[in-house]
């Protein structure tokens, strides 16, 4: 009989503890409130505890219209914020619609998130105002972060065809640049896979400052005519890799800059467009050396350069492009198939005709095939100042697209041969 009394006081002890905890009643869960309005008309809707915790935030719960017609940079910038707020494993979703879209700039460090995915489905439209990006701005751009995916076949419409006339670049050295249409900023861990870029005001993409980016399936168009629409640039970074993409564009389809290490770009379609490119190097002072660099499996046709090295005249400072190799090379109707240019100037002019200071060195041509445009398909241009050094030429198959033989020119260059040879070499 006392153990039962002990059992019930003990019974009603937990129970009179629990309403003091809880004040009587069960609380539900909490769920942070809707705003009504960001201030300027547009809804806003904070997430639910809940979606917080799924790590999922969709721009249509921040109030993108997805009609082509508003302007949703307001609403992508919010759906970032609290996406790059959160922790774990988030996602970034744009669902399928047509969205207009100023500069937005999806910037980090996003401190408590492992990994961070933008599953783009959308179509989004630049804003065709110039006046709307600043002078450094561009259109879309990712910066600082750590372990972004970028993917979900969507597509980023620069609207270009009405800028490009405000393109000076061409003609002027000191232009002012367009917007780019998605900048890559001291990124690291990066991939980007199965999205389309057209049409940008300038470069398609860049890359600037990047460590261990992954860029696969990835479509970008513009017309040949299209001024400085590069493909994709690459500057200052270390362990980029490109594959399975196509390119067609009115400058390069690939621009390696400076200041990179450990770059390669394979299973790339190329045309129309420039070519893929190491350069230009040397323009300006202080460049990084560029090392590492593999260019292989890849198809060009209809460019006016096939695979080419170009360095600026009159380099304001010595560096050093090494370690480059070019192999497994389709050209189709390509002007200039392989060539080394160390007087690069696209202008009517330059201020001066001294040599370039850029140091070509370890580079290898290997298995390139195909047809030229043009009488010359090898081109080997290198710098009276610092005359290139240790580069080979292996089995290189290139037929006059119109007949009759194809011709190499060489300048302050003793390149070493092996294998087929068509067009003949350089005598020595």
């Amino acid at each position: 009989m006392r153990v039962k009394i002990e059992f019930c006081l003990l019974l009603l002890c937990l129970f009179v503890l629990n309403e003091i905890v809880s004040g009587g009643k069960v609380s539900p869960p909490r769920t942070r409130r809707t705003k009504s309005s960001d201030g300027n008309g547009r809804p806003v809707r904070t997430l639910t505890a809940n979606e917080s915790s799924s790590g999922t935030f969709n721009v249509i719960s921040y109030g993108a219209k997805g009609d082509g017609k508003h302007d949703d940079s307001q609403a992508f910038a919010e759906a970032w914020k609290a996406a790059c707020g959160a922790s774990g494993t988030v996602t970034l979703e744009i669902p399928k619609a047509t969205y207009l879209v100023g500069p937005v700039k999806f910037s980090g460090p996003c401190t408590n998130v492992k990994s961070i995915t933008v599953d783009m489905k959308g179509y989004l439209k630049a804003t065709t105002d110039l006046k709307m990006y600043g002078k450094t701005d561009d259109w879309i751009e990712f910066g600082w972060v750590d372990g972004l995916t970028l993917t979900g076949d969507g597509t980023f419409d620069g609207q270009g065809a009405e800028s490009w006339s405000f393109n000076k670049c061409p003609v002027t050295k000191n232009c002012q640049v367009l917007p780019t249409n998605v900048k890559f900023v001291a990124m690291t861990n990066t991939v980007v896979r199965g999205i389309t870029s057209l049409n940008s005001k300038f470069f398609h993409m860049g890359l600037i400052d990047c460590k261990n980016f992954v860029g696969s399936e990835i479509r970008i168009s513009a017309p040949e005519n299209s001024p400085n629409t590069d493909g994709i640039h690459i500057e200052r970074c270390t362990g980029v890799e490109i594959y399975h993409s196509s390119i067609g564009t009115g400058d390069d389809c690939i621009s390696i800059g400076h200041g990179n290490s450990q770059v390669t770009i394979s299973g790339v379609t190329c045309g129309p467009g420039h070519g893929i490119s190491i350069g230009s190097l040397g323009r300006y002072q202080n460049e990084g050396d560029v090392t590492g660099v593999t260019v292989r499996d890849c198809t060009i046709s209809g460019t006016t350069n096939g695979v080419r090295i170009k360095t600026w005249e009159n380099s304001p400072s010595s560096t050093v492009a090494s370690n480059m190799t070019f192999q497994d090379i389709v050209v189709n109707n390509v002007a200039n198939p392989i060539i080394i240019d160390q007087t690069y100037c696209p202008y009517v002019s330059c201020s001066s005709t001294a040599p370039s200071r850029v140091k070509l060195q370890d580079l290898h041509f290997k298995n390139i095939r195909g047809t030229s445009s043009s009488p010359v398909a090898v081109m080997l241009e290198c710098s009276k100042g610092v005359p290139c050094q240790n580069v080979n030429l292996h089995d290189v198959h290139i037929e006059l697209m119109t007949g009759g033989t194809a011709k190499s020119s060489c300048q302050n260059i003793k390149a070493t041969y092996s294998g087929t040879q068509i067009p003949a070499p350089c005598p020595v």
